[in-house]
């Protein structure tokens, strides 16, 4: 065994007893050191699970994992750019890593009813392709969903029927441009009222049957896009790939394509966390400093004694430093303890309902669910026991650089 091995249970022993020579100031800073661990961790889990929810939320709402469109539809969503579902496409929809696929017809049009009128986005879909897919399948509480894409009826968003003055059952007029650049229109009934979040989907779409709107717009069976749910939307190369192979002429893209603003929102998310993470360690950074600082003071006459017994510097850095990382690693046991229990005890939510509205203006939900990522609780880790030993290592040089004479001899 070699003398530096030896020597490890002899610096544990002494480390421990140091750190409990003043157990009001060893409480004190392990309890910051606890606190920071713990507000750092909490903070993450808040922080990460508002952006996942409006990530989430930004899937659900008509945008999938992937979508197919014409090649110039995104730039131009004119009833022109369209395409048709080639039955190679239709195959590569039904296959294990697909979860769900619909067909849409996605155009503008103006909405009129006796008194008002609006400009919206027809949405031409399959109903029972939209279940697990969007939104729309949950979101009618008045009235009735779609039964089929040749249902005649429309879904009306809450606040755009306000705005149009009419209500269920009323007949409304559908105008926009068909494949013959002619003005097309056609009269619906509302069968059912719809509520969405944000409240801009309640007045910027409506709803109808798939092969209605291609029989109003005189496209036959094209279509303006096709969007599909997976079962992990962070593991999309394969399924894009795919998809990519069975419609060669068309443009197949993620939804990190498809919502860029969603992915910086995402990425600004993780620069606000490491500066949190840094804030509140150099706030914590000082008091460790500190600590140790005034344990090497108070023992400058002891490790003057262990000097002249023959002890090299090194030994005395290394004594300071076991006595700093069994500091930190008490503080992160615990830290990560509470943190844990923390973010248990709030899986239920924290309810911002009194701030809702000003939440919906930032497109978030009023209440907030906490989601506790492995990255982030390793990243905190990290970061403590990295900048701790590096907060530790000025205490610990100054411990090691006493001449043993004049510590011995000091008052």
């Amino acid at each position: 065994m070699s003398p530096s091995a030896a020597r490890l249970p002899l610096f544990l022993m002494l480390a421990w007893r140091n750190l409990w020579r003043h157990k009001r100031r060893t409480l004190v800073m392990l309890f910051a050191l606890v606190l920071g661990i713990w507000s750092m961790i909490v903070m993450a889990a808040l922080i990460r699970g508002s952006m996942e929810e409006q990530v989430q939320k930004e899937i659900r709402n008509l945008t999938g994992h992937v979508q197919i469109h014409a090649p110039s539809y995104r730039d131009d969503p004119a009833v022109e750019h369209r395409f048709a579902v080639t039955p190679a496409l239709a195959e590569a929809l039904h296959v294990k890593a697909v979860v769900a696929a619909g067909a849409r017809v996605r155009v503008p049009a103006v909405i009129a009813s006796e008194r008002e009128s609006a400009g919206v986005t027809l949405m031409g879909i399959d109903p029972q392709g939209e279940r697990g897919l969007s939104f729309i399948s949950k979101a009618v509480t008045d009235g009735a969903y779609l039964s089929s894409p040749d249902d005649p009826g429309l879904l009306l968003g809450r606040k755009l029927a306000e705005q149009l003055e009419t209500t269920l059952g009323r007949r409304v007029v559908l105008m926009s441009q068909d494949a013959n650049n002619q003005i097309a229109d056609r009269g619906f009934r509302v069968v059912g009222i719809f509520d969405a979040d944000p409240q801009a989907l309640e007045t910027g779409y409506v709803f109808v049957g798939l092969n209605v709107a291609q029989q109003m717009l005189k496209i036959g069976k094209d279509v303006s896009e096709v969007a599909v749910m997976t079962p992990d939307r962070k593991r999309l190369e394969a399924v894009v790939a795919s998809l990519r192979a069975a419609a060669p002429g068309e443009d197949v893209a993620a939804w990190t394509e498809v919502q860029p603003m969603v992915v910086l929102m995402e990425k600004i998310h993780n620069v606000v966390l490491l500066i949190w993470f840094a804030v509140v360690f150099t706030a914590m950074a000082f008091g460790l400093v500190n600590t140790l600082l005034m344990a090497v003071f108070e023992r400058t006459r002891e490790f003057g004694l262990f000097q002249a017994l023959g002890m090299p510097p090194r030994f005395i850095l290394g004594q300071v430093l076991v006595e700093s990382l069994i500091l930190l690693g008490i503080a992160l046991l615990l830290g990560n303890l509470t943190s844990w229990l923390s973010v248990v005890g709030l899986k239920g939510g924290i309810d911002l309902s009194m701030f809702a509205e000003g939440l919906e203006m930032v497109g978030m939900s009023p209440v907030m669910y906490p989601a506790l990522a492995a990255g982030d609780v390793t990243a905190a880790n990290v970061i403590v026991v990295v900048l701790g030993v590096l907060a530790s290592l000025y205490p610990a040089w100054r411990a090691s650089r006493y001449v043993p004479v004049e510590a011995i001899t000091r008052a």
